[in-house]
C-alpha cells in the first residue's frame, strides 16, 4: 500500500474508510517501530493533526522504575519520556483509560511538549491486562475530540498486534 484513500465526510466515515486501510498496511509486517510509525503517519495525513504518536513503556535509563519513552511519531519534536501519572500521557497509563481533554491549560499537571498544543487525546494500549504504550494524538484547536475519536482509536490495533510484533 503506498496511498490512502480518505473520503471527505464525518469524522466516523473517515474512520470507517481509514481503520481498514490501516490493517492491511501493518498486516504480515512484524516490526514494531514500522507498524507504529506507518499508524502515526495514517492518522496524520487522514486527519491533519498536530501531532500522532506513540510512548511505550520502558526501563527507566535509571534503573529506578519504568516510564514513558518517546516512540514513533508525526510532528514537531517531543518531550522524551514521560513519568507514571504525569500529564496526559501519564496519567491514561496510570488509570488504564482514554482520555479526551477538550483544553490541555484545564488539565492539572499537563505537560507542553508544545506551546501550540490545545487539545489531546491519550488512548492507551494494552498486552495482557498490562499497559504496554499510549496513542498521543494533539490538536492545535480545543475541543478537537470527542468520543467518536476514542471509540475508533480504542479499536484501531487488532487484539493480537502486541504479539505479532517483536
Amino acid at each position: 500500500m503506498e496511498k490512502l484513500e480518505i473520503p471527505k465526510g464525518s469524522k466516523s466515515q473517515v474512520y470507517d474508510s481509514l481503520i481498514p486501510q490501516i490493517h492491511a498496511l501493518i498486516d504480515g509486517e512484524n516490526d514494531l517501530y514500522a507498524n507504529l510509525a506507518n499508524v502515526a503517519a495514517a492518522l496524520k495525513e487522514a486527519f491533519g493533526f498536530f501531532w500522532v504518536g506513540f510512548y511505550l513503556v520502558k526501563e527507566d535509563y535509571s534503573n529506578v522504575g519504568v516510564s514513558l519513552v518517546l516512540g514513533p511519531f508525526q510532528g514537531p519534536v517531543a518531550c522524551t519520556r514521560i513519568a507514571y501519572g504525569k500529564g496526559v500521557c501519564g496519567s491514561a497509563w496510570k488509570e488504564q483509560t482514554t482520555l479526551v481533554v477538550p483544553d490541555v491549560d484545564q488539565f492539572p499537571g499537563h505537560i507542553a511538549c508544545s506551546s501550540l498544543s490545545r487539545s489531546e487525546i491519550v488512548v492507551p494500549m494494552f498486552r495482557d491486562g498490562n499497559v504496554v504504550a499510549v496513542l498521543d494524538i494533539d490538536s492545535t484547536e480545543t475541543d478537537s475530540f470527542d468520543q467518536i475519536d476514542a471509540l475508533y482509536l480504542e479499536r484501531l490495533f487488532p487484539a493480537n498486534f502486541w504479539d505479532l510484533c517483536d
